[in-house]
């Protein structure tokens, strides 16, 4: 992987179907940059090795910052930590999921209508344990080893989701708060067609939550929207269809049906699940050889 550059001080990798951000000047000193979230499971040397050819070989971080503490932000999260002798921070309503406590809520397979949703049962969902250097973001809104920026409380796709912003060039850090690709669907998480969406709706299970933080971040206006999912947008088509968004969110990103919306569950099929899983996998097999 190599980190793509967005700013002077920010860059990203995709991480198979998730971004994965460095905050830092290439070449910066130790301790003085920031990783934030941590990719799939599996993932460690890949983001340490993009990590080392931007910032120096012998180059750590001063923190791991964790939007929320899914499967595929969290997966090298334990291993880079033990690695770089670095802390894990995360919102204090985060820390059950990530320090084996509480597992997240069941995902809801059947919405949004694509593979990913369906293979939903199939992604772990904790209780996960990230060691011992697991810290709570301070409540005054700073953000370990990036001045400048706040975070913010974007509950909604978890209970402790937030988002990072910095006010002097408007840069945005949204986690999955939403995402700028229909993640519930194989084909564009495969293609990367920039498309504004809620946050992935077989893990939201708050959506008036979710609702609120996208009428958050949209009244921020901001420059670059950086999120977990989708390529990074900027300007003011980003900010026109993020405010399209806010603005019709219950037509666009809640589902019609579903545990988490108040109207009985539909029944998906395990054979439904299981045809979703060896479509997806031979559709990337292809992409490999080709």
């Amino acid at each position: 992987m190599r980190v793509q550059s967005l700013i002077p001080d920010l860059g990203y990798v995709r991480n198979v179907l998730v971004n994965v951000y460095f905050y830092g000047r290439p070449g910066a000193g130790d301790r003085q940059w920031v990783l934030i979230d941590a990719g799939l499971p599996g993932s460690a040397p890949a983001i340490a090795a993009a990590a080392a050819a931007r910032f120096g070989a012998t180059s750590r971080p001063a923190a791991i910052l964790l939007t929320h503490g899914h499967f595929d932000h969290v997966g090298a999260a334990r291993a880079l930590s033990e690695r770089w002798d670095a802390p894990i921070y995360a919102h204090e309503r985060e820390l059950p999921f990530i320090t084996g406590r509480t597992a997240y809520p069941p995902p809801e397979p059947a919405v949004g209508g694509g593979a990913m949703a369906l293979l939903s049962p199939l992604y772990p969902r904790g209780p996960f344990h990230l060691g011992d250097r697991v810290r709570a973001l301070s409540g005054d809104g700073s953000v370990p080893g990036m001045p400048g920026w706040r975070w913010l409380p974007t509950p909604g796709h978890s209970t402790g989701h937030v988002s990072l912003f910095r006010e002097a060039d408007r840069t945005l850090i949204a986690g999955d708060a939403f995402v700028t690709t229909k993640q519930e669907s194989a084909t564009a998480v495969l293609t990367q067609r920039p498309e504004m969406h809620g946050p992935p709706a077989y893990f939201t299970p708050d959506w008036p939550d979710a609702w609120a933080s996208v009428v958050r971040l949209a009244a921020l206006e901001p420059e670059l929207a950086a999120t977990g999912h989708g390529r990074p947008l900027r300007g003011e088509e980003m900010r026109r269809q993020l405010q399209g968004l806010a603005d019709q969110f219950a037509e666009r990103a809640i589902p019609r049906q579903g545990r988490y919306v108040g109207r009985p569950r539909p029944w998906v099929s395990p054979r439904a699940v299981l045809a979703a899983g060896v479509a997806v996998l031979a559709v990337m097999l292809l992409r490999r050889s080709t």
